[in-house]
C-alpha cells in the first residue's frame, strides 16, 4: 500500500512542476520530474517499480546492456540507447557493477 501511495504522489507531482523522488522496499529508486522519471535498479535480487502508469522491472544485466521489461514488453538496450515502449520512451542511462540505471519519458 505505501509504494502504491509513493507512486501516485510521484505521479501527481511528476505532471506538474515539482520533482519527488521515492525508494520501494526493492531497492529501487525513482526520482520524478517534469519530463519524466529515472529509476535505479539495484543488480541484486528482482528489482521492480510502478512509475508513471506502468511496471517496470530488470530481468538482466551485463556489460553496458540490460534487459527489461516494461508495460509487459521486454526490451535489450545498451548503455546510451532508448527505444519506444507503450507510449513511452525507455533510455539506459548507466550500467555499473551494483546498480543499472534507466530513464522513462512519455
Amino acid at each position: 500500500m505505501r509504494r502504491l501511495a509513493t507512486a501516485l504522489t510521484c505521479l501527481v507531482l511528476a505532471a506538474g512542476a515539482t520533482a519527488c523522488s521515492a525508494t520501494t522496499d526493492s531497492g529501487v529508486s525513482t526520482e520524478c520530474g517534469v519530463d519524466g522519471c529515472t529509476v535505479t535498479f539495484p543488480r541484486s535480487g528482482q528489482p521492480e517499480v510502478s512509475v508513471l502508469g506502468v511496471e517496470a522491472q530488470l530481468l538482466e544485466a551485463g556489460d553496458g546492456t540490460a534487459r527489461l521489461d516494461v508495460a509487459g514488453q521486454e526490451v535489450s538496450l545498451e548503455v546510451g540507447t532508448s527505444t519506444e515502449v507503450a507510449g513511452f520512451t525507455v533510455g539506459l542511462e548507466r550500467v555499473t557493477e551494483s546498480e543499472v540505471v534507466a530513464v522513462l519519458r512519455r
